[in-house]
């Protein structure tokens, strides 16, 4: 706990950090917790693999090839997370991703993360990505706590999300049969960041778009595609 509260300082000076709230000889008793800022935060160690989930495996796949071969060798994992109640998600994310940066600074033997048990991405990204964890709007690094999944749709291509609903309560779904794909992931990034960074603020109804030409409508639903997902369903009709 000593090295990765180094760590902590070292990746981030302005951050507020100690040990358990009671200075470094906390570190010696293999305290689990230290306190950055005013919040406290617990680095759990768990001597068993993380539970399976083939479906969490298939979509990391998409961006990380090796992600499959790579969870079949872990055997043990680590719970961070951060105490109290009332928590605002994105604060929480922010801090959490940090502590997680510097615990694989300090371990290189972390084979990946697993973010709110929906996605999981390989170590050297979280490593990088994890510096602007307290970066302004929008540089902050959301695609370490959000997936975003093409597919074919009934009418041409869609994207949905994964993780999302921790920050905006509901998933996006994105079908259209007028963009391309690289238009459409870029649409769903974009409104996705913006989800995280102000909570659930689009409603049922609602359209939103880059300008007063182009406006793409909202529905609050559950997915036909996604076993039930509440998702905001979006598409280009009204384009």
């Amino acid at each position: 706990m000593t090295a990765l509260a180094e760590a902590i300082r070292a990746r981030h000076p302005e951050l507020p950090m100690e040990v358990d709230g009671r200075g470094e000889d906390a570190a010696r008793q293999d305290s689990p917790l230290i306190r950055c800022g005013n919040e406290l935060v617990a680095v759990m160690s768990m001597p068993a693999p993380i539970p399976e989930d083939s479906g969490l495996w298939s979509r990391a796949s998409t961006i990380w090839p090796q992600a499959k071969a790579v969870a079949a060798r872990h055997r043990g994992h680590l719970i961070v997370s951060v105490l109290g109640h009332n928590q605002q998600p994105l604060p929480t994310a922010r801090l959490t991703t940090a502590v997680i940066g510097a615990l694989i600074a300090t371990m290189p033997q972390c084979c990946g993360v697993v973010w709110n048990g929906k996605v999981a991405r390989p170590t050297d990204l979280w490593l990088e990505m994890s510096s602007r964890s307290f970066a302004p709007f929008p540089d902050y690094p959301v695609s370490l706590w959000v997936d975003i999944l093409p597919f074919r749709s009934e009418t041409g291509i869609g994207a949905v999300t994964m993780g999302l609903s921790a920050f905006a309560e509901r998933e996006i779904q994105f079908e259209t049969h007028k963009l391309p794909l690289a238009t459409l992931m870029s649409k769903v990034d974009g409104l996705a960041v913006y989800l995280v960074e102000h909570g659930p603020v689009v409603k049922d109804g609602d359209t939103f778009g880059g300008d007063a030409r182009e406006r793409f409508s909202v529905r609050y639903k559950n997915s036909d595609q996604f076993g039930g997902l509440p998702v905001l369903f979006c598409n280009d009709s009204s384009a």
